[in-house]
């Protein structure tokens, strides 16, 4: 699937295993729309925060899913802890698949890049020229990467999953002094970058 969906709720202090209850029960409703993909709870970075990502076959489900769900009102149950809302959209990179459901984190780091306008193709220029190295088996996998299709663009987001947060400073460092990483070029197209710890749900796909 081409076409993700990225929903951030921020709820108040100490709901956040309340919150995720309720959307694991909603997503098992009829008539829920998507494909879970992955849902998480920040743990370093901005906190109270929940990540549900979700995998769409075509725009038209994306959007039938997106009208459903606000229609509703009920934010996945969430609306008596949250305080904040915020959905994306996402198109995946179109030279890399996701991993498969399973145990790849448990820490997962969500990084959020802004680019200069023109910056979009250069970012996939590089990326495609380097992340088969990046991702061999001396360093570590991508879970994914997307370019954004709405809001503040161009921006694009890459989860990194690690078995533990020393292994993340070890493979980047790694990766850094071995001239694998970052991509060609890149660093021009940059204007800011902001990273996210978050920890699966016991429901997610991806652990």
């Amino acid at each position: 699937m081409v076409f993700f969906e990225l929903i951030t709720f921020t709820v108040r202090v100490r709901t956040v295993a309340q919150a995720l209850a309720c959307i694991e029960t909603a997503l098992a409703e009829p008539g829920v729309g998507g494909t879970l993909m992955g849902c998480w709870a920040s743990e370093i970075g901005q906190l109270n925060q929940i990540a549900v990502l979700r995998a769409f076959a075509d725009e038209s489900l994306r959007q039938a899913e997106r009208e459903r769900f606000l229609l509703d009102g009920k934010v996945f149950g969430t609306h008596e802890f949250m305080t904040d809302l915020r959905i994306e959209n996402y198109s995946l990179f179109p030279f890399l698949k996701p991993l498969s459901p399973g145990q790849h984190g448990p820490f997962y780091e969500m990084r959020v890049y802004d680019l200069v306008s023109a910056g979009l193709q250069p970012t996939l220029d590089g990326w495609v020229k380097s992340v088969e190295s990046r991702t061999a088996e001396q360093y570590s996998p991508v879970y994914a990467a997307f370019y954004a299709t709405d809001g503040a663009l161009p921006r694009y987001l890459h989860i990194w999953p690690w078995t533990t947060l020393e292994q993340r400073l070890q493979v980047r460092t790694q990766a850094v002094a071995d001239g694998v990483w970052p991509p060609e070029n890149s660093g021009p197209q940059l204007r800011d970058m902001r990273s996210t710890i978050y920890l699966p749900a016991a429901f997610s796909p991806l652990q």
